[in-house]
């Protein structure tokens, strides 16, 4: 292979490690030219490249850091082209692949200085895929390593790995069907001294299970972390020259003054109280200073504003650590008061209302055949999906007017969360032939609106009748640290998540945890903290849960009279194409004349639905009739004569199987010619009695008629 040449005159730098038992190299210099920077990441037969693109100037006028990663799925990358029939390139990116472009986003967003506000934009395109492990975790390598030879502020590297429990002992680079089939599917990101991001689905895992994964990923993820230390150093960085966008600090001595004495204990009552009280005081705040400074105030009041903004979340902090007194008044493992209903809306198959605190959401599910599953087709996967969580948040939930469009990164992220944490207590095909979509509807938001996500659908799925394996609760933990001491909060609302250090997700059964996810707004922490919030976190599931149960203690045991009802049968596989018929003919027929919904699959798995029974029980009747193997020794009735002959006549038993009923057996006594007993289009009731070495079916009427007697004691 010829060597590619970089047109502007740089080396192409490598460097590798042993990583997890397979070689990793990191690579620059040969793709991407004009990127800030760009690293080709190798392990196995996966390559990716992580792109990072660095504005040369701040932006003005914002509030926030303008970061963005995207993580790009290439079908080419698995030797696939896209099965949908229309679209064959890739377009607007899959969920899987939103979720871990916000995978990669999560451990790498805080590690940059506040007040840095140039355009970073970071993307990951898989370009070659290995089969036997899932690339994101080298996605988030190369994306790190990209970052850090862009010369920016960014206090990395990071690394991550996707762990399983295989034999129940913790395992880096698990394949798919080992994190499918087993018990933990674990995303771990850290620095090199700290964990910064952690998501986990799980099947009722023990919390000392996942500290004890915790642990294990941590300590796996630092070869990669010193690789990329050495590929900086070997490349040289040149660092960027930039200025920190921060709130003027007269303006925040004057704002700090201005506050003394109207926060703190004045501000400590329970929501939505406390809020309506810091949005008057910040506008007291804006009237104070408009007097003040006159004509001049408009050109910074986004700065008084900001300088209010931290000077309450200071209060918070504060009050926290120092005095252990929470916003809201609440002890710090208190839950807030906590209501709900369920079956409120009279058609949806199921419904339920979560309220904890001012955090409200409504969840509706809905039942459906299994030929409504939702067909996957990614760079990754390709299957049907037959329980999906879908999560909507309108800009009034939050008191604000916003436009109303399609689901975002938040969105997509909050769903597949809830998703995650009821997928292991949903019951299996077999046992529930169910599609089954559930909609989290958020009417009102103030901190965790996932988990009340989490804990309104399995209310919802418990009133619909689904028989799920066991309940799952969830719940959002908190923490403040002032690097001395750490204060660990149960169910974080609002003012304590944009105050706070950490944002810690965990959901699960009374078993064990089914969903987790960590993110880390400092610089990591210590497993041992994270341990302590997991225990912490179980106490508090286990005080939801209980509320719940009270509402509703166990799935119900009838459906919606609107559900569909689904019944599966069994037929031969070589008898499917008898079902369908010629273009669909025969199963079109079945549909119209029953009202059923009829899904065949290709093991001869037959669903049949329908909310009336009566339809249902037709199908199946229809369908039987169908795929019936005649039967030596059984009586057919109603059975139709197709054709009289001189020896006797052709009579149809079932669709399409014929047999001969000889003039001899026609009747007891002696019978001269077959058309004085039948005619053709006659029903008749017949016994088959012998089915001859070449399949030909003996037919007889006299013993049918000797049995029927029989049967009714007649001699």
């Amino acid at each position: 292979m010829a060597q590619t040449i970089n047109p502007l005159g740089k080396k192409i730098i490598s460097v590798s490690t042993e990583f997890c038992g397979r070689e990793l190299v990191l690579e620059t210099g040969r793709l991407g030219f004009r990127t800030s920077a760009s690293v080709v990441a190798r392990y196995g037969d996966t390559v990716v490249l992580g792109t990072a693109m660095i504005s040369p100037e701040a932006v003005s006028g914002l509030d926030y850091f303008p970061l963005s990663i995207d993580y790009e799925e290439k079908f080419y990358a698995a030797g696939k082209i896209s099965g949908s029939r229309y679209v064959k390139r890739e377009g607007r990116p899959s969920d899987e692949a939103v979720l871990i472009g916000r995978l990669i986003d999560r451990p790498i967003r805080p590690l940059w200085p506040k007040g840095y506000r140039h355009e970073v934009q970071g993307v990951a395109t898989v370009l070659s895929m290995d089969p036997k492990f899932r690339p994101d975790a080298v996605a988030m390598i190369a994306m790190s390593a990209a970052f850090m030879l862009t010369g920016v502020p960014f206090t990395g590297p990071i690394a991550g790995i996707r762990v399983g429990l295989v034999d129940g002992k913790p395992t880096a680079f698990a394949s798919v069907e080992q994190l499918e089939e087993g018990q933990l599917d674990l995303v771990v990101a850290g620095t090199e001294q700290a964990i910064m991001m952690v998501e986990a689905g799980a099947r009722e895992v023990s919390e000392d299970q996942i500290a004890e994964a915790l642990i294990f990923a941590h300590k796996a993820i630092q070869p990669a972390i010193t690789l990329q230390n050495e590929l900086a150093k070997k490349v040289g960085v040149t660092k960027q020259e930039y200025k920190l966008i921060l709130p003027d600090e007269a303006i925040i001595s004057q704002v700090d003054k201005w506050v003394a004495g109207k926060l703190g204990a004045k501000l400590r009552v329970a929501y939505p109280e406390r809020n309506d009280l810091v949005n008057d005081l910040r506008h007291q705040m804006h009237e104070h200073f408009a007097a003040k400074l006159g004509d001049d105030f408009e050109a910074v009041k986004n700065d008084y504003d900001e300088a209010f903004t931290m000077a309450v979340h200071k209060d918070v902090r504060e009050g926290i650590l120092a005095d252990g007194a929470r916003p809201d008044g609440r002890k710090l493992t208190e839950v807030r008061a906590l209501s709900s209903e369920v079956g409120f809306l009279p058609r949806a198959h199921g419904s339920s209302l979560f309220t904890r605190g001012v955090t409200q959401a409504m969840n509706i599910v809905t039942l459906a055949p299994l030929s409504y599953s939702q067909m996957i087709d990614t760079m990754e996967k390709e299957g049907e999906k037959r329980y999906l969580h879908h999560y909507n948040a309108p800009g009034y939930t939050v008191g604000e007017v916003r436009r109303l469009g399609s689901p975002g990164r938040r969105e997509i992220g909050h769903s597949a969360l809830a998703e995650r944490a009821l997928l292991p207590v949903i019951p299996a095909e077999t046992d529930f032939p169910y599609t089954i979509r559930s909609v989290t509807e958020i009417m009102s938001q103030n901190g965790s609106t996932s988990m009340a996500a989490t804990c309104s659908a399995c209310l919802a799925l418990m009133d619909a009748g689904v028989p799920i394996l066991a309940p799952v609760s969830g719940i959002a933990m908190g923490l403040m640290t002032d690097g001395k001491k750490s204060v660990i909060l149960t169910d974080i609302a609002d003012a304590e998540d944009f105050a706070g250090d950490m944002d810690f997700k965990v959901a699960g059964t009374a078993k064990g945890i089914t969903a987790l996810q960590m993110d880390m707004k400092v610089h990591g922490l210590p497993v041992e903290i994270l341990k302590k919030t997991l225990d912490e976190g179980r106490a508090g599931r286990a005080q939801i849960l209980e509320h719940m149960l009270s509402i509703l203690p166990k799935p119900r045991s009838e459906m919606s009279p609107y559900a569909p009802r689904v019944e599966a049968i069994t037929i031969n596989p070589e008898k499917i194409r008898e079902v369908i018929g010629k273009g669909g003919e025969t199963i079109n027929k079945i549909i119209a004349e029953t009202g059923a919904e009829i899904d065949i699959k290709d093991d001869g798995t037959v669903m049949i639905a329908s909310p009336d029974k009566t339809s249902i029980d037709a199908a199946i009747q229809f369908i039987r009739t169908l795929t019936a193997e005649p039967e030596v020794g059984k009586i057919y009735e109603n059975s139709r004569v197709v054709s009289v002959l001189d020896f006797g006549a052709f009579v149809e038993i079932l669709p399409g199987k014929e047999g001969l009923v000889h003039v001899s057996e026609m009747k007891e006594e002696r019978v001269e010619r077959p058309g004085d007993v039948v005619k053709e289009g006659d029903h008749v009731t017949v016994k088959l009695v012998a089915i001859d070495d070449r399949g030909r079916l003996q037919l007889s009427m006299k013993a049918a008629q000797r049995e029927l007697d029989k049967r009714n004691g007649k001699k």
